[in-house]
């Protein structure tokens, strides 16, 4: 059974900032209630009301509710129209499909004379010869009923007629409760296990299986009363918490694979773990960090070419890689000081970069010149030219020659060789220099 609460009503306020006291419209429909109570004193300004599609038997605790327009009690259990005479402002009543069996109480809405919509769609009541009439007629200021206009000729001619109308609805009425009567004592033999009502007996035996009693169950004849409509809630809801603690015991397995074939990453154990690639050995590492001394018996490793699966006293670790591999090549391998898994996968396209041998004496030299230019670059550095490289005169480096004694010598001419056969000296042409 679910109670009206504070609680509740203040999580149905979420588009008044949750505030009760200044809540024009609430909405607790299909919420299991059985009993309206603390609305009229938590929530005076209150002027909607939804309240359908619950286990209400009775109207009260709404009197108080005076600014109230609008009242949605459909689908309940309720059987008499009362206690409404002090919402004063109230303009519509939904009363569908209810178990409305006393037409007489349609009379306890004369004092609301601001009510203009009346829907009793689906109530015993809407079953009696002239129901309609008698509604009319009985209420002057209604102007719809069952989502139907009144008209003014329909009006005059039910009020023409109004106490035949009412003799006939009396009678009617008292065949109906006398018919109640009687459901309700089946109903109270069947609790008592003494027969009638097989609806109720049907779930009683705990012998049969659970298939048998629910076929029995929804397959058995019963007549619609608030009753059996209150052990069928009852029994959906025993069914619910049966199957929730079925559900609990049931050990749950994550989605490893989806059903358009995608593999998905799974970490249950919770273990910290590395995933490199070696490009120099073609190799995919993956490295587990198992607990040290977890038994290597309880570890189940599975490399499939796109993922790599580790099962860890029966938590499942799963990781998508990134190439393919060859599971026939893998290895698994676990650590005796830190008792991690490394599992090593060549990839299957054979991809190795290649690297040049260096012999140990080019090596050595290399890193004495490299050490060399690192000490050589804490200095600063000026650039320097080769003197042999030159090829002008450099005016600031000529060497000085000592001072010598005497007049200073010219560089003289070398003589000239012989002369070639056939020369011809001739005297006018000038030597040359």
């Amino acid at each position: 059974m679910v109670y009206i609460t504070e609680d509740l009503i203040r999580k149905r306020a979420e588009h008044n900032e949750c505030e009760v006291f200044s809540l024009e419209e609430v909405s607790l429909h299909q919420q299991d209630i059985e009993k309206i109570e603390h609305i009229e004193r938590w929530c005076r300004d209150l002027k909607i009301l939804y309240l359908q599609n619950n286990l209400i038997p009775r109207i009260e605790n709404v009197g108080r509710l005076k600014k109230l327009q609008y009242l949605n009690l459909a689908l309940n259990n309720i059987e008499v129209i009362e206690n409404l005479e002090g919402c004063e402002s109230l303009q519509k009543l939904d009363l569908t499909v209810n178990f409305v069996g006393q037409l007489s109480s349609v009379e306890t809405l004369r004092a609301n004379l601001h009510l203009s919509e009346l829907f009793l769609v689906g109530n015993p009541c809407t079953d009696f010869r002239s129901y309609r009439s008698y509604v009319v007629a009985t209420l002057p200021q209604l102007q719809w009923l069952d989502g139907t206009r009144v008209s003014r000729s329909e009006r005059i001619r039910a009020s023409q007629g109004l106490d035949e109308v009412r003799r006939q609805v009396l009678v009617q009425e008292q065949d109906y409760l006398r018919k109640r009567a009687k459901q309700r004592e089946e109903t109270q033999r069947g609790e008592a296990g003494e027969g009638g009502d097989p609806c109720r007996t049907s779930v009683e035996n705990p012998e049969r299986n659970q298939e048998e009693r629910e076929r029995e169950f929804w397959h058995t004849p019963c007549v619609y009363t608030p009753e059996s409509r209150l052990e069928t809630h009852r029994h959906l809801e025993e069914t619910r918490k049966s199957n929730d603690k079925e559900e609990e015991k049931k050990p749950k397995r994550r989605t490893l694979i989806t059903a358009d074939g995608r593999v998905m990453n799974v970490n249950e154990p919770k273990l910290d773990f590395s995933l490199t690639e070696d490009d120099e050995r073609g190799l995919v590492v993956l490295e587990l960090q198992v607990f040290r001394h977890l038994d290597t018996s309880l570890l189940d490793v599975d490399v499939q070419p796109t993922y790599a699966r580790v099962t860890v006293k029966g938590k499942i670790f799963q990781i998508v890689l990134p190439a393919e591999v060859k599971p026939d090549s893998s290895a698994a391998q676990r650590s005796q000081t830190t008792g991690h898994l490394l599992l090593t996968m060549p990839r299957a396209d054979g991809r190795v970069s290649r690297t040049k041998t260096v012999s140990l004496a080019a090596r050595e030299n290399r890193d004495r010149c490299s050490s060399s230019l690192d000490r050589k670059r804490e200095t600063p550095e000026t650039l320097e030219v080769d003197p042999s490289c030159r090829t002008t005169v450099d005016l600031l480096v000529v060497p000085r020659q000592k001072a010598r004694e005497g007049p200073l010598e010219l560089s003289r001419p070398a003589p000239p060789g012989p002369n070639s056969e056939g020369f011809l000296d001739d005297p006018e042409v000038p030597p040359l220099m």
